[in-house]
This record gives structure tokens, sequence and C-alpha cells, in this order.
């Protein structure tokens, strides 16, 4: 009886259940205004899967939602939307990793949706948006999440009136947050449990603003945020912290002298900080700690004992680049529960024996001698999947022999470790690799067939610039899954075997620069999208089967033996293609169906007259760089053929008229006209190009005055306008930010006269105190993120009394020549200023007096050039202070 009235009391609530939701499902359709408002949005965005890398490379899913998003269809069912039920008011939309690309407006659409409670942006492309203060008007929201998805700017204090917040993540972005934000964010949200500002910009504030942070935070991330200063002590006391990233922050300091044993933290950063050592010696009271992270802090010596308390929690630790010398503990080595392991960096460490109970999974020993005593250590850690001893010191040998044994192992990184010899072929053993890196190193002899036909699950090898020889081995279940493969840089030789052409998810092949000989075949799959097989001996016709690549976004054949007939209307059909290189072959041309007669040794010498339309119709909307130098071009187009290109070298070739218009937008970073036959006056419209760094007009015969409104380019690092036809004197009236970032300022061979531009030369910063970060690259140039390639700039420059083409530019030099114009009266005092200047050349004026005393101040100057002039007076013996001087004349003075 008790059973039945069970099952007819189920069976009521079932009923009861179904009912209520039909009449749910009902009511709960989405109104049209905010379907509308959706739709709008979507429409305001491209996709582009490269918006969202940062999701693929952390394994995370993206895909683009919005394409479920479509009109006359009920919002509550698409992709990220979530609707309340009764009321179908849109109170979720999740477009984490969603491939969007574009700007948020602080009249987009977005913002007509008043109800939401959780919104997630995290992972796109805004494209430097400004974060509106219009956020501040989702009043019942309780979850934000823009990280990652390239916002600028200011973060409005508007922003602090979303009380309701539980969880605010404003972390990866370029903003910057003031104290008057801050306090506001502290005071107001007074139940927030996650606080992420990784990354965000708070060199002004002092972290005692976050004092009064509430006691419910659990979570709180402030990683690179440029904080100075003292950090509260209070924030340690939180009775619910849990995870507290106070990385690289180099300039905070802590009035902490022990952790807490009551301390509930499991995840704690403190990399690049400075602390006592006391404080350190207490990390054994955080006992239930399972992440931590003290690289780049400066221990100096010893690890502290008290770690060896956290054998039962601690999963990661790293310390990478702390000046560790001696043994590393045998405790710490064989906790039970650490997985991962960075000690990089430390070169006086060394690993005590190793055994297989040791449970690590990871482990980073990069830039330390690779000891014997090293290679045993890590030759018995049976669960290690994860592997980096890249960039060594020194190498006894027997490292890949060691690791053969390693048969979990997954990832292993191993460049430039100093490894010479054969590829043992026990590497064939890791069955699991998922990736392998050998490159820089000295490995010769031949790839074992081992390696190709055992490791079927690898989908990353790399293992260029070694003196491998020999041919591929050929094996007909080679790399099922192999995505990149990348051999450039070796002595290998001989066709390419027959499953190059045959692997689906195969993306990038590198294997330029060795001797590779025979025909290209047709690819079977359509995944590739960077193809480079320069510099080898491969002959025959390209394959037509390459248009039908239609993912591909490089392509290099240059510098081999192809011959035959290219139609380049197959290169059209490459809509995504941005890097195309064909010269050094022997290849006829056919523009238009018209056989053009061109026998390319080298395609950049064969193009006459206009830029052809076929080369306007390739990469419209995706080419990055061009270069069409020193070819017989006569004229260019009117307006860019090409949306979103950033470098465009036109040097050396016969154009005359005028130079394009650039509409506002222009993407252009580098412009090189240089030795062609302009002679027109300069278009004010490339004021529109705000982010160039380089124009090359030198060796023209442009006419008219300087171009002063060319200061108000605030980028602008390179001005080349040398041999020309200008004239006039150089005054300055455009604004305090004229040419502040200039490093080379070339007005050489023309007519310029008056005096020196003194104005500019007071406004000439970069040349003040030109500095640069460690990590920044050598040479001027720009990084193409969607194929990680960097391209180097290049100008013409007279350095030391040479004409020489800089085929790339020191990112510290600078350099000033006015030399062969008409410029009078004395040198002015200011050019001492100049401290980082390394050439200056003031020849063949009419310049008078003497030379000042300040250039002794010049500590950087290598060349200084002011002969004929009509100077007079003694040289300065300040001069003898510039020991870095190389080249000085004062002749004909």
């Amino acid at each position: 009886m008790l059973s039945l009235q069970k099952t007819c009391h189920f069976l009521c609530l079932v009923f009861f259940s179904l009912n209520v939701q039909a009449n749910l499902s009902s009511s709960s359709s989405c109104s049209q205004d905010e379907a509308y408002a959706l739709i709008q949005f979507k429409s305001s965005f491209t996709i582009d899967r490269l918006s969202s890398s940062e999701c693929d490379d952390a394994g995370i899913k993206s895909y683009p939602k919005t394409d479920s998003w479509k009109r006359g269809t009920d919002c509550c069912s698409w992709d990220g939307v979530t609707c309340d039920h009764i009321t179908g008011q849109v109170i979720r939309l999740d477009l984490n990793c969603s491939w969007l690309h574009g700007t948020i407006h602080s009249n987009s659409s977005l913002f007509h949706l008043p109800h939401l409670q959780k919104l997630n942006l995290a992972h796109n492309h805004f494209n430097f948006s400004k974060m509106s203060s219009k956020f501040s008007e989702f009043s019942s929201l309780v979850y934000l999440n823009l990280s990652d998805s390239v916002f600028a700017g200011i973060v409005p204090s508007q922003i602090s009136q979303l009380s309701k917040l539980v969880s605010l993540d404003l972390s990866m972005n370029d903003l910057t947050l003031d104290k008057h934000t801050l306090e506001g964010l502290v005071h107001n949200l007074t139940e927030v449990r996650q606080f992420f500002l990784g990354g965000t910009n708070m060199s002004s504030i002092n972290p005692n603003v976050l004092m009064n942070l509430s006691a419910s935070l659990r979570s709180l991330d402030l990683f690179y945020c440029s904080l100075q200063g003292k950090f509260p002590e209070s924030i340690f006391h939180l009775p619910n912290l849990k995870t507290l990233d106070l990385g690289s922050n180099e300039n905070l300091t802590f009035n902490l002298q022990q952790f807490n044993e009551s301390s509930h933290l499991e995840l704690l950063d403190l990399s690049e900080s400075s602390f006592s050592k006391g404080l350190l010696d207490s990390i054994g009271n955080l006992v239930l700690l399972k992440e931590l992270d003290l690289s780049s802090t400066n221990l100096t010596g010893s690890i502290p004992r008290s770690l060896g308390n956290l054998s039962s929690s601690l999963r990661s630790l790293n310390l990478k680049d702390c000046g560790l010398q001696g043994k590393f503990p045998e405790n710490i080595f064989h906790m039970p529960s650490l997985k991962i392991l960075y000690l990089g960096s430390n070169v006086n460490l060394s690993l005590p024996k190793s055994n297989r109970s040791s449970h690590l999974e990871l482990l980073d020993l990069s830039v330390m001698p690779l000891s014997k005593e090293l290679i045993d250590s890590i030759s018995n850690l049976a669960y290690l999947e994860h592997l980096d001893v890249s960039n060594a010191i020194s190498s006894v040998g027997g490292l890949l022999d060691s690791i053969g044994n390693l048969i979990s192992l997954k990832y292993l990184v191993a460049y430039e470790a100093q490894i010479s010899g054969a590829i043992p072929k026990a590497l064939g053993n890791l069955s699991k690799l998922n990736h392998l890196d050998l490159s820089e190193n000295y490995l010769s002899g031949q790839i074992p067939s081992s390696l190709i036909k055992n490791l079927s699950k690898l989908q990353y090898l790399i293992l260029w610039g070694n003196q491998l020889e020999g041919s591929i081995p050929d094996e007909v279940s080679a790399f099922p899954n192999l995505i990149h493969l990348n051999l450039s840089y070796n002595l290998l030789n001989r066709m390419f075997p027959s499953w190059l052409y045959t692997i689906p998810s195969l993306k990038y092949i590198y294997l330029s620069y060795n001797q590779f000989s025979g025909h290209i075949k047709d690819f079977r799959f359509n995944s590739l999208e960077y193809l480079y097989l320069s510099s080898n001996n491969l002959q025959g016709p390209i394959p037509s089967s390459i248009s039908q690549l239609l993912n591909l976004t490089s392509l290099d054949l240059s510098s081999n033996k192809l011959s035959g007939i290219v139609e380049f209307c197959m290169f059209s059909k490459l809509q995504n293609l941005k890097y195309l290189v064909l010269s050094s072959n022997n290849i006829s041309l056919i523009f238009n169906g018209t056989n053009a007669n061109y026998a390319l040794p080298n395609l950049q010498d064969l193009i006459y007259g206009k830029i052809p339309k076929w080369m306007g119709d390739v990469g419209k909307n995706s080419l990055f760089y061009l270069n069409l130098s020193h070819n017989f071009l006569t004229s260019i187009d009117r307006k860019l053929l090409w949306n979103e290109i950033q470098i465009l070298d036109l040097s050396s070739n016969l154009i005359h008229g005028i130079i394009p218009t650039f509409v506002k937008g222009c993407q252009l970073r580098n412009l090189n006209l240089n030795e062609n036959q302009l002679e027109r006056p300069l278009t004010r419209s490339i004021r529109n190009c705000r982010s160039l760094e380089v124009l090359d007009l030198g060796n023209n015969m442009i006419k008219g005055k300087f171009p002063r409104w060319l200061g108000s380019l605030p980028q602008l690092k390179v001005l080349v306008l040398r041999s020309n036809r200008l004239q006039g004197s150089i005054h300055d009236t455009w604004s305090n930010h004229s040419f502040s970032k200039i490093q080379i300022f070339d007005l050489s061979i023309n007519c310029f006269t008056g005096t020196l531009p003194l104005r500019y030369i007071k406004k000439f910063k970069a040349m003040v105190n030109l500095t640069k970060s460690e990590d920044a690259e050598k040479y001027l140039g720009v990084i193409d993120r969607s194929i990680g390639r960097f391209y180097r700039y290049s100008i013409g420059l007279v350095m030391k009394g040479l004409e020489m083409e800089l085929e790339e530019i020191f990112n510290k030099l600078t350099v000033i020549d006015l030399s062969q114009n008409m410029f009078e009266g004395e040198i002015p005092e200011v050019i001492g200023k100049l401290g980082s200047l390394k050439g200056l050349n003031l020849s063949h004026n009419n310049l008078s007096g003497c030379i000042p005393t300040s250039i002794g101040n010049l500590s950087s100057l290598e060349w200084l050039d002011l002969s004929s002039n009509k100077l007079n007076g003694t040289i300065p013996e300040t001069l003898l202070d510039v020991t870095s001087l190389s080249t000085f004349n004062v002749s004909e003075n």
C-alpha cells in the first residue's frame, strides 16, 4: 500500500512537472526588441577564429556561437543566450571564445539588454574598444567577464555602481584603473567573491586602497598590475581567500612577517616580488596550499625547509630563476602530491637521484647545465609527461637516450640544448608523445623510421636548424594526427615522402633551406595554412591544386628550379593569402589569359606598368605584407588596394604622379617608396595612417615645403625624405608632440634654408633617452600574430659616410641627417641633450659659429660630420669624453 502511494505521488509530481514545463516553455520566447538587439550586436562583428586563438591554445572549445542566431527564431534557443523561464527576458549572455572581431561602441545594441544578470565576452578581439560607461546600466549583473578581449583605455568609474557583482574579471586587456574607480569597487562590491584585474595598469594607485575588500572574497588576481609600495597585510587574513595572485609586481613589498596557520590559501603567486626571509620561512604554515609561484624572486641560496610541510597538498611549485644553489631537497622532489615543478634558470642547482615513487608530470629544467647527475635524475621519472630542457648552458650527452625510457612523455622541448649526434631510435618508443621540439641543436644523421612509424599521436614535430641528412622515411601510417612540421635548415634531400600530401590534419609545413628535389605533388587535403618550401632543388610546375588550399595564408616556393606556366588567377581564389613568394624560379606568367612572356628568374623583377588587377584581388581584406620593390611599376592606384595591409614596399620602381589617398582606418605601419620618380607634394591623407612607424620617400623628386603635419603621426619613428626637391625653412607650429617618437630623421640633399629646426629637435624625446625593455624585439618591425611571423623594417641610410641599404633597423639606432642643404646660423646647444643619438650629419651647409661644448654630452655618438660649413673656433675638449665616437669630420671649415 505504501509502495502504491509512493508510486501515485511520484506520477503526480511527474505530471505536475511536465505541465509546469509546458506552461513555462509556452511563455519563455524572447521579446522582439531583445532579439533585434542581439541580431544588431551580431552584425557589428566579423567572425575570425584567430580572435579566440587563446582558447584553442588552452584546449578550450571555441566556435562562432552567433552562427545559430537567425532572424525569425526564438532567441532563447540561440547558443550563448539564456532567458528567464517566466518573462522570456534575456538574463545571460555567454559569448566566451566566440571568434568575434570588431568594436563595441557606447551605442552598441548590447546595452539594450537591460535584464542581464550574467555577461561573458571573454577571449574575443574587440579591437581596443574603450570600455563604455554603459556597462554600469546592467543593474542586475552578478557576473561580468571581459577578460582577454582587447579592451583599452580607462576603466569607467561608473562600473563601481554594479553593486550586485559576485564576479568581476577585467584581466588581460589594455586597461588602466585609477584610484577613484578602485575605491568605488572596493566600497560597493560587498558580495564579490572573484576579483580579477590581472594586467590592468594600476601604477598610480596606493595598494592600501585594497585594504577594505569584502570578507566574502575568494579569489584576487592582481598579476602584472604595476603595483608599487606596501601591500596591505589585511588581505592575507581574509577568512575565505583561496587564490591570491600578486605576481610580476616588482615594486611591490610586504609588511607581513609570517603566514598564518589558519589561512585557507590554495594558490599563491608572489613571482618577481620582494619579501622578508621570515615570510619565506613561514610558507610551510599554508598547509592547504596547492600551487606556489616564487619565480624570479631571488631566493639566493637554499630552499626553505618549511616547504616540506606541504607534502600532502602542494601540487605545483615554481622556483624558476630564483638563484638557487646546491642540491635540491630530496623530500620536496619526491612529494607524493607534487605534479608540476619549475626549476629552470637556476644554473648552480643540482637535483637528487630520482626514483620511481616520484609523481612529477611536468619538469622545467630550461637554461641549466645538462650534467650527468641531472640527466640521471630525469631518467626514472616514470609519470613525467612534460619535460623542458631548452637553452641548456652545457651538455654532457646521453640526454635523448635517457628520455627514451620516459614512456608517459607527451611534451618534449629541447631546443638549443647543445645536443649532438644522431636522434636515437629509442625516441620512437614514446608512443604518447604529442609535441617534439629538438630545434637548433647539432643533430646529424638520418631521421629514424621509428620516429615516423610509431609516434601516431604526434601533432608537432620541430627539428629545424640541425644537420640532419638523407631522405625523410616514407611510411604509409606516418603521423596521422600531425599539425605542425618544421624541418627547415637541415641537409635533407631527395623527394618529399608521400605521407606529406595525405595527412588531413596538417596545417603548417616548413621544409625550406634543404636539398629536396623532385616535383611538388597534389595535396589531398585543404587544411594547409602555411607552406614554406623555399631554397631547395624542386623542379617541374607549380601544381594547380594549390588553388584548392582555401585556408592558405603563406606560400613561399622561392629559390627552386620550378618551371612551366603559372596562371595567377589561381592565387586570386586564395582569399586568406597574406604572404606569397615565387621569386628565383623559371616560370612563365599568364595574366587574364594572356601570356605576359616574363621569364622569372625573379618574380619581383617582372611587373611592369600598373599593379595588376589580380594582385589587388589577392588578400584584399587580409594581406599584411607586400614587397614589390625592384620592378618596373610606373603608377599606383589612387586608393590603396588592400584594406588590412601593414607593410608596403614599392621602392626602386619608376612610379610617378602622386602617392595614393589613404582612408581613415589605414593600417599601414611601414610605407617605402624610396627611389621612384614621385614629384608632387605629399598628400595629407597619410595622417589617416595613425600606426605608421616608417615613412621612406627618399630619392624621389618631390617638390614643395617640409610637410610639418607629419608630426601629428603619433607612432612615427623613421622619416626619410633624403634627396628630393623640398625647399624653404622648417618651422614647427603643429603640436607639443611633433615627432616625439622619431629615431631616424633624414632630410639630407634637399634645398632647405633658414636655421636648423630647433623646435623639432627639442621635441625628439626618443633621442633624449631611448629605452627598450629586455623582451623587446632587437630590430624595428611588426609581428603578424595570425602567422607568428616578425617582419623587420628596412631603409636606405648614410652611416659614417657610406650609403647603405639597411635590411634591418636596430631598435636603438638614432640618427639625424640634415646634410647637403642650405641651413645657416649656429648649431644649437640643445643638440647636446639627445643622449641616445648615434649619428649626426650636418655637413655641406652654411652653418657658422663654434661647435657647442654640449656635443660632448652625446655619450652614445658613433659618427659626427660637420664638414663643409663655416664653423670657427676650437674643437671642444668635451668631445674627448665621447669614447664611442669612431668617425669625426670637421674638414673644410
